[in-house]
């Protein structure tokens, strides 16, 4: 079994520090004391408003949110800790679009700047689709951390497989 799966894109350096973490039984430590609380955005009303804020601070052109919610049928396991989907359809003679954003419920009880990269991940989908150049730059422009947050994510993530939640 792989330990690190959440981790299997970045260099051998870290899988060993995060794996002598783990073997030390502080890799939970790690993580409190980088993210010592959690966020406060507990339900999709408050999520939805989380996420137009960013979303009209960053990119107030690109089309609005329909819908932004928590959602308990996204599952971690298929790398998947949010979701965004764009439908168009056609009524009477206008074209009429919807922009939804899905967040994995695992992330109701985590430190805010989680949230915030998986949020910001998720709205960079409304202009780019794919996971290029363009896409991280648009992510880093709203999140100057971004890479970071997301390691500190997957760290997070594996902590949770091998030994529970934290927060």
């Amino acid at each position: 079994m792989n330990t690190l799966k959440y981790l299997s894109g970045y260099p051998d350096t870290l899988h060993s520090q995060i794996q002598n973490l783990i073997e030390q039984q502080k890799l939970g430590d790690f993580l409190l004391a980088k993210y010592p609380t959690i966020h406060n955005i507990h339900n999709d009303q408050a999520l939805r408003e989380y996420a137009t804020e960013l979303k009209n601070r960053y990119m107030r052109k690109s089309a609005p949110l329909s819908k932004v919610i928590y959602d308990k049928k996204i599952h971690v396991v298929k790398h998947a800790l949010g979701l965004h989907s764009y439908v168009s359809r056609v009524q009477g003679s206008k074209l009429k679009s919807k922009n939804e954003i899905r967040v994995s419920s695992l992330f109701q009880k985590v430190p805010e700047p989680f949230l915030k990269m998986i949020v910001v991940h998720e709205l960079a989908h409304l202009k780019e689709k794919e996971h290029d150049k363009a896409f991280y730059q648009l992510c880093q422009h709203m999140l100057p951390d971004y890479h970071q947050l997301e390691f500190d994510t997957r760290v997070y993530l594996t902590q949770l497989e091998l030994v529970g939640p934290i927060y």
